[in-house]
């Protein structure tokens, strides 16, 4: 009998133009732990939100991306308690805690390379 395929969990890639800066914004600023680091790679996570930081110094910033700089939706608990834990470390937020139609209260945060990140939490 053939087993069924699951997806058991993400992980995102990302390029970044300073491998140590940024893996220094991770820890500090959204609270990240580094799991390894090896040849122009790094892999930190969040509980389960894990990043893959690749070293990529020459290419264009996420910056240079606009509006295709957004890479995850992650799902919380306690949104507003992280929106406060971000703010007073000052990551830079690009959209305040807000409910949305769509049954989600929902904030948005930059990256120092960038990247656009969205967290959100069910209404229900």
């Amino acid at each position: 009998m053939p087993k069924t395929p699951a997806i058991t969990g993400t992980r995102y890639v990302l390029a970044v133009k300073n491998l140590e800066a940024s893996a220094r914004f991770y820890e500090e600023k959204l609270g990240f732990t580094t799991h390894w680091k090896v040849g122009g790679w790094q892999q930190l996570y969040r509980e389960k939100f894990i990043v893959l930081l690749g070293e990529c110094a020459d290419d264009r910033s996420a910056f240079e991306t606009r509006n295709h700089s957004y890479f995850a939706y992650v799902d919380v608990a306690n949104i507003d308690a992280l929106f406060e834990e971000f703010r007073d470390k000052q990551v830079e937020i690009t959209s305040t805690p807000e409910d949305k139609p769509w049954g989600q209260r929902e904030f948005g945060i930059r990256t120092v390379d960038g990247h656009r990140i969205m967290f959100g939490e069910s209404l229900e």
